[in-house]
């Protein structure tokens, strides 16, 4: 696995996978809701983290009738370069998978489990109810934190307030 090397910010940088849809909420309905990723981003508080599978994902979805908001291929084109632009590759190197993951009930998801717990995420933002089942306590807890678009500000502001005062937690 090589990541793109970590971005100069002050205080620790903190890696995100986003879902399809919340990239859709980003890049084509700009949703408030997501402000507070775009601005973690902004600071180099937060970096986000995707892989060829996801971004192929992301392709095909904006190429989906979104309503009158439905992207063109040059629309689309610029979306994904807003994408990259806004994102650090992972690229996979064939080493064994690390920690075991849960298997999500919806096949097409578990690629976004296996992309934070690779890419080294402290937090996968999804809408998925499928992912966000996954996010309840378990035996074995995951080696990130899953929520809600909505609920990213007050976990970012929790870990942000622990991360100053010397505990980090996912």
């Amino acid at each position: 696995m090589r990541l793109a090397p970590l971005a100069k910010g002050i205080g620790p940088m903190m890696r995100v996978v986003l879902d399809t849809n919340v990239w859709l909420d980003w890049l084509v309905f700009d949703d408030p809701v997501v402000e507070p990723i775009r601005a973690a981003v902004r600071s180099t508080q937060a970096e986000i983290v995707i892989d060829d599978a996801c971004e192929a994902e992301l392709a095909r979805a904006l190429g989906y009738p979104l309503g009158r908001r439905t992207p063109d291929a040059r629309r689309q084109a610029e979306l994904l370069a807003e994408c990259r632009a806004n994102s650090i590759r992972l690229t996979r190197s064939g080493q064994p998978p690390g920690i075991p993951l849960p298997t999500c009930r919806d096949p097409d998801d578990q690629m976004f489990l296996e992309l934070a717990r690779d890419g080294g995420a402290r937090v996968l933002v999804t809408r998925d109810r499928a992912l966000l089942e996954l996010a309840r306590p378990r035996r074995t807890p995951l080696p990130f934190r899953i929520v809600a678009p909505h609920g990213f500000d007050e976990w970012y502001t929790a870990v942000r307030s622990e991360g100053a005062r010397g505990g980090l937690s996912a």
